[in-house]
């Protein structure tokens, strides 16, 4: 069932049951107060009757001629007058003028008494003369029950058929008012591909729950947009780079191929082949480490890693790659507790991180010094990386994590674009963060942040 009948069918039924219970309500309240009422006259005229029948001629006169005025002649009316005898029983007197038995014996209980037989209403009540006591009973049919009431009904039958007509209309108006704007988001969303995902939703600044639908369909498509910018630019900076070493190979064998050449020609070109190769596997593994670190992989081994000691290891390797490195360790905010100093890691991806941040550290500042330093917060290890070099521009920030992509101001120095990538999915991998902020010719600051106690996958 679809929702806009849902809500229809909902609506409808909501309302017509409680315009059903309130009718029966009103209807049943209504009925018997038409029998309270109705009681309520025959005794009034019962005791007219005694009195006429009772009191003295004068005044049993003006009585009648009262009753003749003001009091209408009911449907089907009828006076009995019973004088109560102890030594016959109710049941003879019952009997003989055809009456219930348990109504007289209601009234001579209580003095006075009703009782109903279809649509035939009695009422009686004991009166006294001269210590003898009379039953005075009046019958008649209710004519204001079977008159009146069949009007209320109609009247309520009536009143019921335009209510739910009324209810339907509305129905159809309030699911149209619900339903609509859902159909057009659904229609958007249809239009929305791969060529468009430029476009947004309207309506996200209503505070309601579709305001708040339209706001979340946006945030999806800002990631999708921005991720299929990624991926394009991913190959088409990827095509580029694994194209450059490929063409300088073909382009050095056709060369040494062209015609005979001299060995020492033919080395120089395979050394040129060799190094263009080694370029062109540097980049493949590189962009298939970057490709796994890309993801949340449940292989990888996780161990405890004291991160004082990593940082140690990492600059004798770097120490081995760029001789006379200034790199100085500030070791004042330690923790006194080793044991805060431990993260839940993999140690060859943490260290591969941070010595790509440390070489980078390194490379752009043309070996300035570049001062680091490892600290505990009360949920996490921190370690900043500070260094003096050429900086990143403020326009080509928000573009460092972009696989392939290299800031203006680094075309004198050597490097793919991947490092930085990679080690943002490394931090990740370990629920941490990386913070990168940085001034053109200033330098740069990078902020590496661990969760205490690890990351579980």
């Amino acid at each position: 069932m679809r929702i806009r009948t849902r809500i229809i069918v909902i609506l409808i039924s909501v309302f017509i049951g409680l315009i059903l219970a309130f009718s029966f309500f009103i209807y049943f309240f209504v009925s018997r107060y038409s029998f309270t009422d109705f009681f309520k006259r025959l005794e009034i005229r019962s005791y007219t009757t005694a009195k006429i029948e009772f009191e003295k001629e004068g005044e049993s006169e003006l009585i009648k001629n009262f009753k003749g005025d003001y009091l209408e002649p009911l449907m089907d009316e009828k006076h009995y007058i019973l004088k109560v005898d102890n030594t016959l029983a109710l049941d003879s007197l019952a009997k003989e003028h055809k009456l219930n038995q348990a109504f007289l014996a209601e009234i001579n209980a209580n003095g006075v008494g009703s009782y109903r037989r279809g649509s035939l209403f009695y009422s009686g009540i004991i009166y006294k003369v001269d210590s003898q006591n009379y039953m005075v009973i009046t019958s008649a049919v209710n004519y204001y029950y079977s008159h009146h009431m069949d009007y209320f009904r109609k009247l309520l039958i009536s009143a019921i058929l335009i209510a739910t007509a009324i209810v339907v209309v509305i129905s159809l108006w309030v699911s149209k008012r619900l339903i609509d704007p859902v159909k057009q988001i659904a229609i958007k969303m249809n239009s929305i591909g791969t060529d468009n995902l430029y476009v947004r939703l309207e309506g996200n600044e209503s505070d309601d729950e579709l305001g708040e639908l339209s706001r979340t369909f946006n945030s999806m498509l800002d990631r999708l947009e921005t991720s299929f910018e990624t991926q394009k630019n991913f190959i088409s900076n990827a095509s580029h780079e694994l194209n450059t070493p490929l063409t300088s190979i073909i382009g050095e064998a056709d060369i040494a191929l062209a015609r005979e050449r001299s060995s020492e020609e033919y080395k120089e070109a395979i050394a040129n082949m060799l190094e263009e190769a080694e370029k062109l596997d540097k980049k493949t593994k590189a962009l298939l480490y970057l490709a796994q670190t890309g993801y949340s992989n449940k292989q990888l081994t996780f161990d405890k890693v004291r991160m004082d000691q990593l940082l140690f290891d990492v600059r004798e390797t770097i120490n081995r790659i760029i001789p006379g490195n200034k790199i100085l360790i500030d070791l004042q905010m330690l923790p006194e507790s080793p044991e805060k100093l431990k993260v839940k890691g993999n140690e060859h991806l943490l260290h591969l991180a941070l010595s790509n941040l440390l070489i980078n550290a390194c490379k752009y500042s043309n070996n300035k010094d570049v001062f680091v330093s490892i600290g505990v917060s009360a949920t996490h290890i921190i370690i900043v990386i500070k260094d003096q070099g050429i900086g990143i521009p403020d326009t080509e920030l928000p573009y460092i994590y972009d696989p392939f992509f290299r800031a203006s101001n680094t075309s004198n120095f050597e490097g793919y674009g991947i490092g930085l990538p990679l080690t943002r999915n490394i931090i990740k991998i370990h629920g941490g963060e990386l913070l990168v902020t940085s001034e053109n010719e200033q330098g740069t600051w990078v902020e590496v942040r661990l969760p205490l106690g690890g990351y579980t996958l």
